[in-house]
């Protein structure tokens, strides 16, 4: 079986006797490695050039081994024709000829930190009031983009890449949350005070951002994805009441959206879930994707896939730092061993997959050898 199969396999009530293997936020592994994965300049990553584009996603693809990849959005054919890369006295600027706009580009940051040493948390400015800052601050839906995506051009990119993968890869987009957007508005401690004090604020936010996200979906599928990774973050830190009256309705939302386009949803939620695993089920996701244990509790993937017990998929949580970055040989296969025998617990209806982002320290070769570590153990 080819990726997408085992993929397609582990999605279904029947599950899959082959397990398969991908790494969670490839986006993020791609620009701490960069150098590690393509010999290609790193510019290539703002590329019009197709070729150019599709030159390093092949490497990264045949370097990295897994199951899955993401599908990107791309420039419209018009500023495929009028923009353009150009390197100045080391210096790497895009360029748009017909408009006489420039933009200096800087590498990406390893770790994703600004170089100047900034606070990275976001402190908004404006405080929001009523609706009417939340109407001024949020864009309005483009509800003809998806549409329109084809004939601007904007997925020349990611079916010149289905082509390429030529079915070997399941192709997923990433969404996040609408609860989460409101940390943009909010900033952390705004949010989770107006989470008390001005519910019908952030009802109201949300709603807004589960329009965007319902479009995000449709452009997904336009583009050519199966999946949808749904984010979830900072829930752990909101009462189950909260989380049971305006999360799970939205994110309920979001799964039927995504069934109805005939396409997976994945809700990978952060921190811990134990008193809300219930609720997190009744969102109605294909799977569910859980950190490894860290921040001072515990995911026992063992004892989650026998509460969920065949209801949807579960994706491993391998530790991307204890094991995957820092454990020995024999601790990563033993690890790796004992999440697909779990596996069992659920029917077969999981996914191999560590439970946060590769870490920056972390060797390619190192990744390179979890995926070949669980395709030689794949089979339950």
């Amino acid at each position: 079986m080819n990726g997408k199969e085992k993929i397609e396999a582990a999605f279904s009530k029947e599950g899959t006797c082959e397990i398969p293997v991908v790494i969670c936020y490839e986006g993020i592994f791609i620009r701490d490695h960069w150098d590690q994965l393509t010999s290609s300049p790193w510019w290539y990553q703002y590329e019009t050039d197709i070729d150019k584009q599709i030159k390093w996603r092949r490497d990264v693809i045949e370097t990295i081994g897994q199951d899955w990849t993401c599908l990107p959005h791309f420039y419209s054919t018009e500023e495929q024709l009028n923009m353009k890369i150009e390197i100045r006295q080391d210096e790497v600027y895009l360029v748009n000829h017909k408009e006489s706009y420039e933009r200096n580009l800087s590498k990406p940051q390893v770790s994703g930190w600004n170089p100047n040493g900034r606070i990275q948390s976001l402190k908004p400015k404006q405080e929001i009031r009523s609706k009417e800052d939340i109407d001024r601050l949020v864009r309005q839906p483009d509800y003809t983009y998806p549409e329109r995506l084809s004939k601007e051009g904007r997925n020349r990119l990611a079916l010149r890449l289905l082509k390429e993968i030529d079915y070997r890869l399941f192709p997923i987009v990433h969404i996040s949350s609408p609860l989460w957007y409101c940390y943009q508005l909010w900033g952390f401690e705004g949010m989770m005070i107006a989470m008390v004090d001005a519910p019908e604020l952030i009802q109201y936010a949300c709603d807004k951002f589960l329009e965007q996200r319902i479009i995000d979906i449709k452009t997904a599928k336009a583009l050519g994805a199966m999946g949808i990774w749904i984010e979830e973050c900072f829930t752990d830190m909101i009462s189950p009441e909260h989380f049971k009256n305006i999360n799970v309705p939205l994110i309920s939302q979001i799964t039927d959206v995504i069934r109805s386009e005939g396409l997976k949803s994945i809700y990978y939620y952060c921190s811990n879930p134990a008193d809300r695993l219930d609720l997190i089920l009744s969102c109605g996701a294909d799977a569910i994707s859980l950190e490894e244990g860290k921040k001072g509790f515990d995911i026992n993937i063992e004892e989650i896939v026998e509460y969920v017990s065949g209801r949807c998929s579960v994706f491993g949580n391998l530790d991307a730092y204890n094991v995957l970055e820092m454990g020995s040989e024999g601790m990563l296969e033993f690890e790796i061993k004992r999440q697909m025998n779990a596996a069992k617990k659920n029917a077969g209806r999981f996914i191999m997959s560590i439970g946060s982002p590769v870490t920056p320290d972390t060797p390619v070769s190192r990744v390179r050898l979890y995926c070949d570590m669980v395709r030689r153990n794949g089979r339950i």
